[in-house]
């Protein structure tokens, strides 16, 4: 969880469009809440950040680090769970072992967008003492952001 919460404060600081911040769980709206609820009933423990218009709730399901973004509406967007490097897609090591040959992989994610229920893998990774997220189809085509 303390890796998922660290990601997610990175990823706040190095996204000016992401100001995200720390929202009370009586503060989210009663549709986003309902939904989270829908979706991961057994989950006790969330904690909730604004993104934009939208709120992500960070939480930890089984031994699955997690977060969910959902609309105010309370529309599911998106889920992300932390992976291990090693379980990225072989075509997804491959590019990142190509084109970033230097970098040190240090988080992995997997990405379902909920509409679609597209895809897509995440890398952070660590290069000449900078960290970024790079993200990936199934098949190792990156993605622009």
């Amino acid at each position: 969880m303390k890796n998922l919460l660290l990601a997610l404060a990175a990823t706040a600081l190095l996204s000016p469009a992401a100001l995200a911040q720390k929202v009370a769980p009586a503060k989210v709206p009663a549709a986003a809440a309902a939904t989270f609820k829908l979706h991961f009933p057994d989950v006790k423990s969330v904690q909730w950040e604004k993104e934009g218009a939208d709120f992500e709730a960070a939480f930890v399901t089984g031994k699955a680090e997690m977060s969910a973004v959902i609309t105010a509406a309370g529309v599911l967007m998106e889920t992300e769970t932390e992976i291990s490097v090693a379980q990225l897609p072989a075509p997804v090591q491959k590019a990142l072992a190509a084109n970033y040959k230097t970098a040190k992989i240090t988080e992995a994610a997997k990405i379902v967008t909920a509409a679609t229920n597209a895809t897509t893998y995440e890398a952070e990774i660590s290069q000449g003492g900078k960290r970024r997220d790079v993200l990936f189809n199934a098949d190792g085509t990156e993605m622009k952001k």
